[in-house]
């Protein structure tokens, strides 16, 4: 005879139970909310689909952050994940064959990867995925910030870029310096560390896809 199946509302009460669930779980929606009443989408329909997910994908970042299977350690009063941050921005020492070499090889639809983001004098990493692949002329397509050949290098036009309002933009294949770096909001500029950057939560959720061992990845696309 089968066990009865556990309510939904004690399943929550076990998760809601582990340390600092709740805490996460506050800090994410405070700061989501804020930002959908400052840059939300006008049109309430759009409004209303984003409120509808907000719960669901909060949850799913805030149970992965609590578990926390990665080399990063946990702020649970921001909402965020914190890592020694290094004297200079990691992508920079990155060569575009090593870039070449990764993405050539390992290159996958789905794949968590991080993009070295320039404005001016500030750089960041930023998390993104890959949602295309062109063997032929060895360029891939991600799913926020669009194409780059395999060695690194931005090849979309230039109107996307200033609507991503950056001077320069570079993917940068994926270890544990650059995705580290990336998931803890590291930035820098010419005199070196600033104050770490808040990562979205579309960035969080991206974080849950990195498997730290192979930075490879082989699951279900999920374009986020």
């Amino acid at each position: 005879m089968s066990e009865p199946e556990q309510p939904q509302s004690d399943i929550f009460a076990q998760i809601s139970e582990q340390p600092l669930f709740a805490d996460v779980c506050n800090a994410l929606y405070e700061r989501e909310l804020m930002t959908l009443a400052a840059q939300g989408p006008g049109q309430v329909s759009l409004m209303r689909r984003r409120l509808g997910g907000l719960s669901h994908h909060v949850k799913r970042a805030a149970e992965y952050l609590v578990a926390n299977p990665t080399p990063l350690e946990v702020d649970a009063h921001n909402g965020s994940w914190r890592f020694r941050q290094a004297a200079k921005c990691p992508a920079n020492s990155v060569e575009n064959e090593q870039n070449h070499t990764w993405f050539s090889g390992k290159a996958t639809i789905g794949l968590p990867v991080c993009v070295s983001v320039t404005n001016y004098d500030h750089q960041h990493l930023e998390l993104d995925c890959v949602d295309r692949i062109q063997t032929e002329n060895e360029t891939l397509h991600l799913n926020r910030f669009g194409w780059f050949s395999f060695d690194g290098s931005y090849v979309d036009d230039s109107a996307h870029q200033q609507t991503l309002d950056v001077t320069d933009l570079r993917l940068v294949f994926p270890n544990k310096k650059t995705m580290t770096a990336a998931c803890s909001g590291h930035c820098w500029n010419h005199k070196g560390k600033l104050a770490p950057r808040t990562l979205t939560l579309r960035e969080l959720l991206l974080s849950t896809l990195i498997d730290w061992k192979t930075f490879t990845y082989s699951g279900k696309p999920q374009f986020i």
